[in-house]
């Protein structure tokens, strides 16, 4: 007998069913949106990789723009929740809770009372809801922070974090935590510095 058969085998942790998984939610994701009467891109009929213009009607229609980094923070906070709430839980099963987390704000998010409650805000007073090209490429993004935060250790994944959240802000007067602040009150100093942005 040798020593390899001796050693316990390793249970193999098959990707398919959260490949699956995650698949099936984005289907779900992008059926519900259609159904809702979303716009599969831009109704601008192009479909740019960057919108770097914050006042542009192009905002949250096109493959990327600068609400990107919230999403990838939104993987790291989400790596972060799951890791301390169910360790032992593979990391992909993990990763296809969070596309269903993610998946679920991103239909919230084109509802009527949300778009709304976001049209109040200073830097979205034009908000029309997102493309699903746009909201299927920010469920993307989550995984893709989602997948740093657990590649990277802890500390650099929010040392990224931090930067990304201040540079956004600094540069276009918002981000991810002015956004939940802006949703949950408005702040009339917060508005004021927004709307000087040009």
């Amino acid at each position: 007998m040798t020593l390899s058969e001796i050693r316990p085998r390793r249970a193999r942790v098959s990707w398919r069913p959260a490949a699956f998984a995650i698949l099936a939610l984005m289907l779900v994701q992008a059926s519900v949106l259609y159904g809702m009467g979303r716009l599969w891109i831009c109704a601008c009929g192009t479909i740019r990789l960057w919108v770097g213009d914050i006042w542009s009607d192009e905002m949250s229609q096109q493959i990327t723009d600068w609400y990107t980094f919230s999403h990838i923070v939104h993987g790291f906070l989400f790596y972060g929740l799951l890791h301390l709430v169910s360790a032992r839980t593979p990391v992909l099963t993990r990763l296809a809770v969070a596309v269903g987390i993610e998946a679920a704000w991103e239909i919230a998010e084109n509802t009527p009372w949300v778009i709304e409650a976001y049209r109040q805000q200073a830097l979205a007073r034009g908000y029309v809801g997102d493309s699903i090209l746009n909201s299927l490429m920010d469920t993307v993004s989550m995984m893709t922070g989602f997948t740093l935060a657990y590649l990277l250790p802890w500390r650099v994944t929010v040392a990224l974090a931090l930067v990304m959240e201040i540079a956004v802000g600094w540069l276009v007067h918002d981000n991810l935590t002015l956004n939940i602040l802006n949703f949950i009150h408005r702040f009339p100093a917060i508005e004021a510095w927004q709307s000087s942005v040009k």
